[in-house]
């Protein structure tokens, strides 16, 4: 087992569904509901992406950054860049119960380095 799944909490499906149906019971959650889109569901599977992507940062990432220089850096910093654009992409796209964090209209996908 690798380190960051080690104290992983969605570990497998089942985990993110029974947290899907936890969240679908809160009503602040469910009122979100469009149709067949559940955002018990969206948030779960955000929580899920999101953790794997935290770990991996702080077991993986971090580490290297600490230690790394130049060409090395430089490349580490795009990949955690990229790593964050995807956490990004679940708190601004991917459900709707934290779309208040966001300013409307912000972007999430754009070149390392520079503003828009």
């Amino acid at each position: 087992m690798n380190p960051f799944e080690r104290n992983r909490v969605l570990k497998t499906a089942e985990d993110v569904k029974r947290l899907a149906e936890r969240l679908a019971k809160c009503p602040a959650v469910s009122r979100f509901d469009d149709g067949e889109d559940k955002e018990g569901w969206a948030l779960a599977s955000t929580f899920a992406d999101i953790e794997q992507e935290f770990r991996e940062f702080l077991d993986e990432s971090l580490p290297k950054l600490a230690e790394s220089e130049g060409e090395e850096l430089t490349g580490l910093l795009f990949e955690i860049g990229v790593a964050f654009q995807h956490v990004l992409h679940h708190i601004i796209e991917h459900q709707r119960f934290y779309k208040y964090l966001v300013p409307e209209g912000t972007e999430v996908y754009g070149e390392p380095g520079k503003r828009g």
